[in-house]
């Protein structure tokens, strides 16, 4: 109270951490009396600390009634308030401020029931009415949407179709495989020739020969690319046509077993025709390395060195001459035609079945004789 001082500091006292929404009991704090500056107490701001879980079950049990040493007795005794109800008489003045008015309620007779069971029941109807029709609407919404999706899939697949079957005709045009392929190029071609001579031929005058020459020309070329992609189709042709043989030879027999099972069976004659067509298949390869062509090169000399015929001899000649020409650096380009050549002299090894047995089941007519032999 007697403190004077001119400086207004904003708060004063000890500092604590307080939780939140922390009521103090006793508020321990002044106010300056020029500044209003509020002073608190060290313990006005110090919460309590709590006490631990030991002490808490140690104070209940302390607490209980098992623990207790008294003596029960039962003793009737006299309530502080007493109720009853008593009517107003002359002398005697009852306050009725907090009284509450109650009224009956309508008589609820038979008809009164009837009808509340009469518009329940509507109310069931109508709720159950509604249900059917939610539930039929949405079948119904189901069934649209499934043939929206059934149609949109449908125009989906047309379009993959069209557009694949415009995909295998731009293949056909610039592939071409079988005979209906090359029918095809050929008649476009000549729809494409007598266009362009009707063309020429209703121009101006003057300039019909030269139109007709360059015409001609380019005419030759395109039938040129023809012929060259007819020769490349007849050639995977050819070498699909083998792959599937070489695949049949190699194939293992296939023999019934008395429980109606099948067995495959690799014979001598199968083993043999699967190491030749393996062989091939190396021979065949494109991009190969100069050690791995060859190591391939080798193993068919060896395969081929256990049979003395013009045959053989051929293809042992052409092998050391590939080998002494990939030895000098020559490139792929330039040995081109010696591999086509051994590759058609080992098939004919391959189809022979003096040098495999199981080629035998793949020949027609009488088997052939190697045409160095013949000379």
């Amino acid at each position: 109270g007697g403190y004077r001082s001119k400086v207004r500091p904003t708060r004063c006292g000890a500092a604590a951490d307080m939780p939140h929404g922390h009521h103090n009991p006793r508020p321990l704090r002044h106010a300056h009396q020029e500044s209003g500056t509020e002073y608190h107490h060290a313990t006005a701001q110090t919460e309590r600390p709590r006490p631990s879980t030991a002490e808490i079950a140690r104070a209940a049990n302390r607490a209980h009634r098992a623990a207790q040493t008294v003596e029960q007795a039962s003793v009737s005794q006299q309530s502080v308030r007493e109720a009853s109800t008593q009517m107003e008489a002359s002398g005697l003045y009852i306050d009725t401020a907090s009284d509450v008015l109650r009224a009956p309620l309508p008589y609820f007779d038979s008809d009164a029931l009837a009808a509340l069971r009469l518009e329940a029941t509507v109310d069931v109807q109508r709720h159950a009415r509604g249900w059917f029709a939610r539930r039929l609407f949405a079948v119904g919404r189901a069934a649209r949407l499934a043939e929206a999706q059934r149609r949109a899939d449908a125009e989906l697949a047309r379009a993959a179709e069209g557009e694949a079957a415009r995909a295998r005709k731009a293949e056909r045009r610039l592939r071409p495989r079988s005979e209906e392929d090359f029918d095809v190029l050929y008649s476009e071609l000549e729809a494409w020739r007598l266009e362009e001579t009707a063309r020429i031929k209703t121009g101006p005058e003057g300039g019909h020969k030269a139109a007709l020459q360059a015409l001609c020309i380019k005419e030759q070329r395109l039938l040129q690319t023809i012929d060259r992609l007819r020769l490349q189709a007849d050639g995977e042709v050819r070498q699909q046509r083998v792959r599937a043989v070489l695949a049949q030879m190699s194939a293992p027999k296939q023999w019934r077993m008395s429980d109606g099972g099948v067995a495959q069976v690799h014979t001598p004659f199968t083993a043999r025709a699967k190491e030749l067509a393996d062989l091939y298949s190396g021979l065949m390869l494109q991009g190969l390395g100069v050690d791995e062509r060859l190591d391939v090169l080798l193993h068919i000399k060896w395969a081929v060195t256990e049979f003395k015929c013009g045959l053989t001899r051929e293809m042992v000649e052409l092998i050391d001459r590939e080998a002494d020409l990939l030895n000098r650096g020559r490139t792929e380009a330039s040995l081109s035609g010696l591999r086509k050549r051994l590759g058609n002299l080992f098939l004919t090894f391959l189809e022979t079945p003096e040098y495999n047995p199981e080629a035998a089941r793949f020949k027609r007519g009488p088997p052939k004789v190697c045409h160095v032999a013949r000379r």
